[in-house]
């Protein structure tokens, strides 16, 4: 059975106040094409289809829109909700859009009853578990000992009664131990909400959303197919793509990708102000193009925003790196606070006020204090 892997769709996002919608849609028509060319039976989302909980109408539309080019090809699609999404909003109207043929994944009540699909190989069983967190499992599951992310998924794994002669798949939206971060992710601190992999072994295929760098863990069998776009200066070196898995037999699992390639990218240039706007150099690039510019000299250049934008009209942000920035410990890459750990933040506040960094019991202290204040969220 071939299975295309899609997840963190994250429609109706905006990036340094660029809206990306005029992306998205094209992106996800690239998509129709690969599925097209591809003929798979199935396809996955897994989680974050939209950035926010409550989303507005335009990314509701084009996400309809999508779902509905989906049904008319006559394959499966599975759909589960993540941290960025309203779980009650993704879940409504599955039972009527089953018959269909389009799976969405319903809010969590305690247990994940598994679609049937069928194949040359007989039955393969897909579980759809939507993002949780300890507190969720708790409440369903309130004389199992859960302290951990690790703790309330093996509950959950364990509860689905899964048969090991079968073939089994999971699609979930979770951050597994070992996984490479970018900034555009959320995540809390301490590694609380990790999962460890190991608790997945009774699946043949686990398709992860929930981090934005397409990556491998445990070689294969458990996969983030990352973000269709980039979103986060962090993300302009990476590749973006879609995730083609063929399970075959019991045992037998085939993973590629195939690129997306956006009708902007995202691109970052660095030097004096004299350099960057030198007709000789931006000639030879795609003005058009997303862009963070980090400026090198030693003096501000006076509307340099609006200079640059001339040339540049998708510049994202501006930031200098020079003796003064560097001397005073100023954050030179482009990222937005709530991009950066709280943990992280806290230590860089601290060096721009003191000018040197916070000792280890400083740093120790902080942590726990943190930990603290979110013990809530985190169990």
């Amino acid at each position: 059975m071939k299975i295309l892997h899609l997840s963190d769709l994250h429609l109706g996002k905006r990036v340094n106040e660029f809206s990306m919608t005029e992306e998205q849609e094209y992106v996800l028509s690239q998509v129709l094409d690969i599925i097209d060319a591809e003929k798979p039976e199935a396809v996955f989302i897994a989680g974050d289809v939209y950035d926010k909980s409550v989303p507005s109408a335009e990314a509701v539309g084009i996400f309809d829109d999508f779902l509905y080019s989906l049904s008319q090809r006559r394959i499966q699609v599975f759909v589960i909700s993540g941290n960025h999404d309203s779980p009650e909003r993704i879940a409504f109207g599955g039972r009527l859009m089953d018959s269909s043929g389009i799976h969405m994944s319903p809010v969590y009540d305690g247990e994940i009853r598994p679609v049937e699909l069928y194949d040359e190989f007989g039955r393969l069983n897909v579980y759809m578990l939507p993002f949780i967190k300890p507190v969720h499992v708790k409440r369903y599951h309130p004389d199992e000992e859960i302290n951990s992310a690790t703790d309330a998924m093996r509950t959950v794994v364990a509860e689905m009664n899964v048969n090991p002669e079968c073939r089994n798949i999971l699609i979930t939206h979770q951050f597994v131990t070992g996984a490479s971060l970018s900034q555009s992710e959320e995540f809390f601190v301490g590694g609380t909400d990790n999962v460890d992999a190991e608790v997945f072994d009774v699946f043949d295929y686990v398709a992860l959303g929930h981090i934005h760098r397409p990556q491998n863990i445990r070689g294969g069998r458990i996969r983030y197919c990352g973000t269709l776009l980039k979103y986060s200066l962090s993300e302009i070196e990476q590749e973006k793509s879609v995730t083609i898995a063929e399970i075959g037999k019991k045992g037998s699992l085939e993973i590629r990708t195939v690129p997306i390639i956006p009708g902007r990218d995202m691109k970052s240039y660095k030097g004096t102000f004299e350099q960057l706007t030198d007709m000789k150099f931006y000639e030879n690039i795609n003005t058009d193009d997303y862009i963070f510019i980090i400026l090198t000299d030693e003096n501000d250049i006076p509307d340099a925003v609006g200079r640059l934008r001339k040339i540049y009209p998708k510049m994202m942000k501006l930031s200098y790196d020079n003796s003064r920035t560097r001397s005073r410990s100023v954050i030179t890459e482009t990222y937005e606070a709530d991009e950066i750990p709280p943990e992280k933040l806290f230590s860089l506040f601290y060096e721009q006020q003191n000018n040197h960094s916070m000792s280890r019991e400083q740093t120790e202290f902080v942590e726990a204090l943190i930990k603290e204040v979110w013990e809530e969220e985190l169990t």
